[in-house]
């Protein structure tokens, strides 16, 4: 449910942007890698979309 509604949100938004789901995870990400999957992902799209380097120390 939480997904479908996801994916008629990003059909209405105008700029980039990029759905992704991690097989197997539930709404709060709670198995273990779930949740680094998706902070990867949502850096990834940062760095596309939004250009520089590598964040960190």
């Amino acid at each position: 449910m939480v997904a479908d509604l996801n994916r008629r949100a990003a059909e209405r938004l105008a700029g980039p942007h990029a759905l992704h789901v991690v097989p197997g995870a539930t709404h709060l990400f709670p198995e273990p890698g779930a949740l680094e999957e998706v902070a990867g992902a949502a850096a990834d799209w940062f760095r596309r979309h939004l250009g520089g380097g590598t964040a960190g120390p």
